[in-house]
This record gives C-alpha cells, structure tokens and sequence, in this order.
C-alpha cells in the first residue's frame, strides 16, 4: 500500500485505496514520556522523535498511523541570524524576563509549557526594523546549505546530497516543502498589539516588512526547488487568528500579502505541486477566500474547537477547490470507546465529500490514552477501507 498516492489520490477526488489515517505528532516530551513510562514505546523513540523522522515512524506504524501530514523540509524560514538569548532581568519568584531569538521580551518560568507572556519587543519602528530585522532577512542559497535532520537520522550538507532521500518519486512517504510564513512571524516580531497599530500608523513600513519577508520565502523555495528533490505538496504557517476571528485586518491582509502567496503557489504549480496547505490557527473563515484565490486550497488544522469548525460549511461556500486535512476531535482520546465511535460517526459525511483527510488537530496532548489513540486507528480502517 503506497500512503503517498493513496494520500494524493484524496486530495485529488480519486480513488484511493484506503483513507490515509494522518497524524500531526505528539505534545513533546509529556506524551511521549507517558507512553514511554507505560511501556508502549521505547526511550529512544521518545527521545528521538521529531516529524516525519524514523521515531516518527516507528511511533505511528505501532499506532496505525500511515503519516504525518507535517512531514515537512523546513529551511532556515525565520531570521538568518537569531538574537542571543539574553537575561533581562531576574524577578522575585524565580522566573526571568529573558530576550528570545526573535527578539521578543519574554517571561521564563522553570518547569512550565505553552506560549509565554510577552512583555516587550525590539521591533517597533522604523529604526529598529533596518537596524536589527531587515539585515537579518536577505536570502542567500548558503543559508540552506544544511538541510534539517532527515527521514534517515541524518545531517547532510544541502550541497553534497542533503536532499538525496527526496529524489527518488518512488518513495511510500508523503513529504512537503515549508515555503515559510508571510505574516504570522512578523506578528510574533512586533506583537499583536504593535501590529494592530502599525496597520494604520505606519502602512509603508508594515508593506516593506511584508514585502522583505516574502521575498525571501520566494527566493528561498526557487532555490530548494532547483534542487531536483519531489516535494508533494507546499505549506505555509501563519497563526493569526484567534477563536472569534482574525488578529489582522482581512483587507490589509488580501491586498499586502495575497500577491505574495500567489506568486510562491505560482512557482510551486511551474513544479508540479498543486496542493498547498496553510496551518493557521483559530477561526479563519474571513481569511479562506484569500487563500485560495491565492492558491492555498488545503486548510489545515480544522479546529474543531470551541467554534466547531468543519469543513462541510467551507465546501459549500468554496466548492470542491477546498480541501482539508484536521478536524478530527483528538479530545476522545481522554475518554472512552463509545466517544470515539460516536466521533467517527460524525466523520463519515465529510469524509465522503472528497478532498478531505481526517487528522486529529495539533498535537497529542498527554490525556491521550495508547490504547484509545490505537483503536481509533482500527476502527478508522474498518470504517473506510
């Protein structure tokens, strides 16, 4: 059984020969060490793992997972050269303000997860942008010359075969090219507070920086693409919505970065990829249709969430150039059988839609059962074939 054509074959509304089951990886390391505690994986899996990397393999073969939708080539997609970490300052309870690698002020506290509390960012204006950003943001084919670890465990010079496990379009596992984020990173660079400002404050600035920032993903994903590797699909991150809606203007967001996205999308369909898919959180509905206008057809996750997010509204609103991957509400796997039943159930409608793939949203969070997660696997096949 091929997953990447069985995979492509969906996307494309033809014959599969079974659903694909897809996953979007595990929250690391609370998950991982659980099951790793209760004997269901290795130490070395659990240590190992990454995306599309042969612990993550190995974890979803004894699963029942056929892939990870985030089996991605990442190149270096944010800033060339990162801020040094840098300690602000010490406060009374033991955390620390603490200067990340994009240059936002940050609370670290020991022993805790999750997205920290942001306290100040270097990028405000004019000034700190041609000072600190924009020199940071030049696209050189040397930045790459080291692809990420690859499916093989290995750290190979871009140049000297770092891509070689791409080349051969024979392969079983499904695989996409990261063409960065057009706005979502800048977002984390200013604040979004600050960009809701500079919207309005500082129009030309905000379009420079739009403009500076994809220019470089498109120079970047020319360059990855000249390369010779098979990528199957292409895929951007951006986060800027919230559980009501945008964090960003939809009109700033459709005349300063569609052009954008459609000029990368363009280069992607010159190469043979025709499937794009976005990861952006909270509810994106007022920003769908600049996407695909801009060819970004695969909305991913689909957050099932506190709005109910489906693709069924999406698919009669956009038709059959909408295609999903997510949707699938990974909170049954706290629970019991039965809510696992009743949630394929709930699947079946729309995965008959075509052009659509089950995935349970985000990560695998901790209150993940083994058993439960291996049984949706099963019955999923049994279900769909």
């Amino acid at each position: 059984m091929n997953h990447r054509r069985n995979i492509q074959d969906v996307l494309h509304y033809r014959d599969a020969e079974s659903l694909p089951l897809l996953h979007f990886g595990y929250w690391t390391p609370e998950t991982l060490q659980k099951w790793a505690d209760e004997g269901h994986i290795t130490q070395a899996e659990a240590d190992g793992w990454y995306d599309g990397g042969p612990a993550d393999l190995s974890i979803a073969s004894k699963l029942g997972f056929d892939a990870n939708w985030f089996s991605v080539f990442n190149y270096n997609a944010t800033l060339t050269d990162p801020f040094p970490r840098e300690v602000i300052e010490d406060l009374p309870d033991g955390s620390r303000k603490v200067r990340n690698p994009a240059g936002v002020i940050e609370l670290e506290k020991a022993g805790t997860g999750g997205i920290p509390m942001e306290f100040d960012h270097l990028l405000k204006n004019r000034r700190s942008w041609e000072e600190h950003y924009k020199p940071r943001l030049q696209f050189a084919g040397d930045q790459i010359q080291h692809a990420p670890v690859n499916v093989h465990g290995e750290v190979r010079p871009f140049g000297e075969g770092g891509l070689d496990y791409l080349r051969d379009d024979g392969r079983d596992q499904h695989y996409g090219l990261f063409c960065g984020s057009l706005l979502g990173d800048i977002r984390n660079w200013i604040g979004m507070q600050n960009l809701a400002y500079m919207q309005v404050d500082d129009e030309a600035l905000l379009r420079e920086i739009i403009d500076t920032v994809a220019e470089r993903h498109y120079r970047a994903t020319e360059y990855i693409l000249r390369q010779g590797a098979v990528f199957d699909f292409g895929h951007f991150w951006e986060d800027i919505c919230f559980k009501n809606g945008p964090l960003v203007s939809p009109a700033m967001f459709e005349e300063f970065v569609g052009p954008h996205y459609k000029r990368i999308t363009g280069l992607l369909n010159a190469h043979g990829i025709d499937i794009v898919s976005v990861d952006c959180d909270g509810c994106i509905d007022a920003l769908i249709a600049t996407w695909l206008e801009n060819g970004v057809n695969t909305m991913f996750p689909i957050e099932v969430g506190t709005w109910n997010a489906s693709i069924g509204p999406w698919r009669e609103q956009y038709g059959r150039e909408l295609r999903g991957v997510g949707g699938m509400n990974k909170t049954v796997f706290a629970r019991d059988r039965a809510a696992v039943d009743d949630e394929i159930e709930r699947l079946k409608p729309l995965v008959g839609l075509g052009g659509y793939l089950p995935c349970p949203d985000h990560r695998l969070a901790p209150d993940a059962e083994w058993d439960l997660v291996r049984y949706y696997c099963d019955r999923m096949r049994t279900t769909f074939g």
